[in-house]
C-alpha cells in the first residue's frame, strides 16, 4: 500500500471514529467539556489570536474572504469552517489549503487519549461523550497550535453561547446577517437568535456586524456595551458604496472603518457576497489596527482576487450551465436568486432541490417560487444520501403546498436521475443556450452534485 493510500485510509478511519460520536446536528448546549479538554491539552485555544464569526448566512464565505486577506498580509492563517463539501479535512485549513492527511491523522492520534479522559469524566457524570463537532473543534485547535499559525479564523457551528468554538476568546467578533434558522434550538424570533449569537462577544474584543434587523441589531449593541466592547455596524460606519459587474465577479468600492477602497475585484457573484467582503475588510481593519489604520489597497486587491467559495453560486458545468448553491434557508434562497438573475442571462431555469429535515422546507420552497417567478417552469425534488434528508416524495408534496403546479414537478430519490432530468429540460428551451440548472437546498445535496459532476 502506498503512502498516499495509507494516508487516505487513515483519514477515513479517523472520520469514521468521529462519526461514531453524537452527530453534527445533535450539538450539546454545554461548554464545560470544551474548557476541560483545552485545560488538559495546554490551552491550544489561546495559542493564536482569533477572529470569531457567527450569523445565519454568509459565515463561510466571509471566513474565506478574511483568510485570503490575512494571507495577503503575510500572516499564517488557520481557518475552521463547517460543514465540509467532500472531505473532512476541508474544515481545518492552514494557509488556504485543507490540512494535509498526515497532520490530521498524527494530531488526532496525539490527542485521542486526552479526549478519552474527558469522555470518561462525562460518562461518569451521566452525560454524553464529546460530540462529533466538539471533537473536531478540539482537533482544529490542536492542529493550529501545532502549525503554529499567526491567527485563527473561527466559524461557529451553531449559535454562539454554547457552541464548541466559544471556548476561544475572539479578538474580533464578526456577526453576519441573522435570520430565522435552527428555530428549534435557537428560538423563533430574530431577537432570540441574536442573543445566542451575541455570546461570542468577549470583553476586550471588537464587534463588527453586518446590517441586521432592528431587533437583532439592538441585542448585539446591548451585548457589546455590556462587555465594554467597541462596535461597528454595516450601514452606519462601513459598507459597500459602489458595485459593478466585472469579468468573473464584481468590482467594488467599499467605505470601511479607516479608509475608502476602490477598484476591488471580488471573484464572487451577488450583492450578498459584496456585503460579505465589506464585513471581512472591516474585521481585518479591526484586527490589524483597531479600526483606525488604513489598509494598503494593493494588498487588499491581491487578497480579494484569490478568494474562492466552493458551493456558493459555483458554476460546475456548461452547456447547459449548472450552478450549485448551498442556500439552506429562505434568506439564503432570496440572496442567491437576486444574484442569479443579475449575473446569468437565463431565459429558463430548472431547479433541483433537496432539503434537510430540520429546515423550514415549505418556507424555502415558497421563497424559491416567489423569487424566481416565471423564470422557473420545471422543478425536480430530490434528496441527498444524508439520513436527515427529506424524502423526495414528501418534498414534492410540500412543493404543491408552496404553490408550485403539479405539472411542473418531478420527484426522484436519486440525484443522478435528477440531474439528468434537469439537464434535459434545460436543453429543451427554445432559446438555445438560455437554459440553466440550479442545484440548491442543502450543503449535502450540493456536495454530492459537485462530486457527480466531477468538481471534487
Amino acid at each position: 500500500m502506498s503512502a498516499t493510500e495509507y494516508d487516505a485510509f487513515s483519514v477515513e478511519s479517523v472520520y469514521a471514529e468521529l462519526l461514531g460520536r453524537a452527530p453534527e446536528n445533535k450539538m450539546e448546549p454545554r461548554m464545560e467539556p470544551m474548557f476541560r479538554a483545552m485545560e488538559i491539552l495546554g490551552e491550544p485555544n489561546k495559542a493564536a489570536p482569533v477572529i470569531h464569526l457567527t450569523g445565519t448566512n454568509g459565515k463561510t464565505s466571509t471566513a474565506r474572504i478574511l483568510e485570503s486577506l490575512l494571507l495577503a498580509h503575510d500572516l499564517r492563517v488557520g481557518r475552521y469552517t463547517s460543514p465540509h463539501l467532500s472531505k473532512v479535512t476541508e474544515r481545518i485549513s492552514i494557509d488556504g489549503e485543507p490540512v494535509d492527511d498526515e497532520t490530521f491523522v498524527r494530531i488526532w492520534d496525539e490527542i485521542r487519549p486526552y479526549l478519552a479522559i474527558v469522555d470518561d469524566e462525562l460518562v461518569a457524570r451521566g452525560e454524553n461523550r464529546l460530540t462529533y463537532f466538539e471533537a473536531v473543534t478540539i482537533l482544529a485547535f490542536a492542529i493550529f497550535a501545532d502549525a503554529p499559525v499567526d491567527v485563527v479564523v473561527l466559524e461557529v457551528g451553531l449559535g454562539g453561547i454554547t457552541d464548541a468554538t466559544n471556548v476561544a476568546d475572539g479578538q474580533v467578533s464578526v456577526v453576519t446577517p441573522i435570520s430565522l434558522d435552527h428555530t428549534d434550538l435557537l428560538g423563533d424570533r430574530v431577537e432570540d437568535i441574536a442573543a445566542e449569537k451575541a455570546g461570542i462577544i468577549k470583553a476586550g474584543g471588537f464587534l463588527v456586524s453586518a446590517v441586521q434587523e432592528p431587533g437583532a441589531a439592538q441585542i448585539l449593541l446591548e451585548a457589546a456595551r455590556d462587555k465594554g466592547v467597541e462596535f461597528r455596524f454595516e450601514g452606519v460606519e462601513f459598507g459597500v458604496e459602489k458595485r459593478e459587474m466585472g469579468v468573473g465577479g464584481q468590482q467594488l468600492t467599499i467605505r470601511s472603518l479607516a479608509g475608502r477602497y476602490e477598484e476591488l475585484l471580488l471573484p464572487l457573484h451577488g450583492a450578498h457576497q459584496a456585503q460579505n467582503a465589506a464585513v471581512a475588510i472591516a474585521a481585518l481593519e479591526a484586527f490589524l489596527g483597531g479600526g483606525e489604520k488604513e489598509l494598503d489597497v494593493e494588498t487588499l486587491r491581491a487578497g480579494l482576487e484569490k478568494v474562492t467559495s466552493p458551493g456558493r453560486l459555483e458554476v460546475v458545468r456548461s452547456s447547459p450551465t449548472i450552478v450549485v448553491d448551498a442556500a439552506h434557508n429562505p434568506h439564503g434562497v432570496r440572496a442567491a436568486a437576486e444574484a442569479i438573475k443579475e449575473v446569468f442571462g437565463f431565459t429558463r431555469l430548472v431547479l433541483v432541490v433537496g432539503i434537510l429535515a430540520e429546515k423550514d422546507a415549505e418556507a424555502m420552497l415558497i421563497e424559491l417560487r416567489e423569487a424566481y417567478g416565471d423564470l422557473v417552469e420545471d422543478v425536480c425534488l430530490t434528496q441527498s444520501t444524508s439520513p436527515r434528508a427529506i424524502p423526495a416524495g414528501e418534498l414534492g408534496q410540500l412543493a404543491l403546498t408552496a404553490g408550485f403546479a403539479d405539472e411542473d414537478l418531478y420527484a426522484t430519490e436519486k440525484l443522478d436521475d435528477a440531474l439528468e432530468w434537469a439537464v434535459g429540460r434545460a436543453d429543451a428551451t427554445e432559446d438555445f443556450g438560455g437554459g440553466g440548472v440550479l442545484v440548491t437546498g442543502s450543503i449535502t445535496l450540493v456536495a454530492e452534485a459537485r462530486t457527480l459532476l466531477g468538481k471534487s
